[in-house]
């Protein structure tokens, strides 16, 4: 059995401590982490995957960040504890997560990943939208969520740290 839940307070240390162990040592050095830094996450959209006796087997994060003027979500990490993977926790994360950001107002979402693998949830390549380097632009993804969500939107990523997102449509 598996208890899907929004991440705590309580957690952050033991999720960060998973992306560690499932990501390559200096994750934090990405321009996605740049984007992060000095911004909350949109804790709603934070879930935890627990196991019997609670053990963490997965999590997700989202972060709010801009394209040109208009309001984003930038998902990730997503990451699934090795003794875990193969049993569609990840899937099942991305699954959930997206609904609720769909539920909760959300027009877009982008990340940084492998098309073939986040294809499956109807993420496409953004030609459009430019994350900070070192980016590979190949692996820049977006998720429209509204009706033309991420039509005529594109430039430049920022975090929201550096300002607020302009008045466009769609707002997050």
């Amino acid at each position: 059995m598996i208890d899907i839940a929004v991440e705590g307070a309580g957690d952050w240390w033991e999720v960060e401590q998973l992306f560690d162990l499932c990501f390559a040592p200096g994750r934090e050095a990405l321009s996605s982490y740049r984007l992060r830094e000095g911004v909350a996450p949109i804790a709603p959209l934070c879930l935890t995957a627990r196991g019997e006796g609670g053990t963490l087997a997965a999590a997700i994060r989202y972060w709010p960040v801009c394209v040109g003027s208009f309001p984003a979500l930038l998902l990730g990490p997503v990451a699934v504890h090795p003794t875990r993977q193969g049993e569609g926790l990840g899937a099942f994360l991305m699954q959930t997560s997206l609904a609720r950001a769909g539920e909760l107002g959300h027009a877009r979402i982008l990340l940084v990943g492998d098309a073939p693998y986040y294809g499956r949830f109807g993420f496409t390549r953004l030609d459009h939208v430019h994350m900070p380097p070192p980016t590979n632009p190949e692996r820049v993804l977006g998720l429209d969520l509204g009706d033309g969500a991420w039509r005529a939107v594109g430039g430049a990523v920022t975090s929201i740290a550096a300002g607020a997102c302009g008045q466009g449509p769609g707002q997050a």
